[in-house]
């Protein structure tokens, strides 16, 4: 049982930065791969980057490359989601979901855990 929690979003200008964090607990991590995702009112969820815990590999979508940064901490148990140069189009509730797997998956189906999100809100 893994159980991630997600904080700090909250309202940023356009350009701007935030960050995010997950703080998961309940089990080892040495197999497991942590995603970002987000969803959008009226739009499906989707896959923004992830991370595998077992050696920091880091994945992300297109339109978040060179903006966002996953990184985590082995100590805290945490993975954090560094936004910057934010656009009005990144604002959505973002949630953090982990998957008993080695593999980052882009596919929001095949994660087990998620957490309750937290909003982002871009005001351009």
């Amino acid at each position: 049982q893994v159980q991630p929690v997600e904080s700090g979003g909250g309202l940023v200008q356009a350009g701007g930065s935030l960050r995010l964090s997950c703080a998961a607990s309940g089990r080892t991590f040495s197999r497991l791969a942590m995603g970002w995702f987000r969803q959008a009112p009226g739009k499906e969820r989707e896959f923004v980057g992830g991370i595998k815990w077992s050696d920091g590999s880091t994945y992300y979508t297109d339109s978040v490359k060179g903006r966002f940064t996953i990184s985590r901490d082995n100590a805290k148990n945490t993975v954090y989601l560094q936004m910057s140069s934010l656009k009005a189009e990144d604002t959505a509730v973002y949630y953090c979901a982990a998957r008993l797997s080695f593999s980052v998956a882009v596919t929001p189906q095949v994660y087990n855990y998620w957490g309750q999100g937290t909003q982002v809100t871009v005001s351009s």
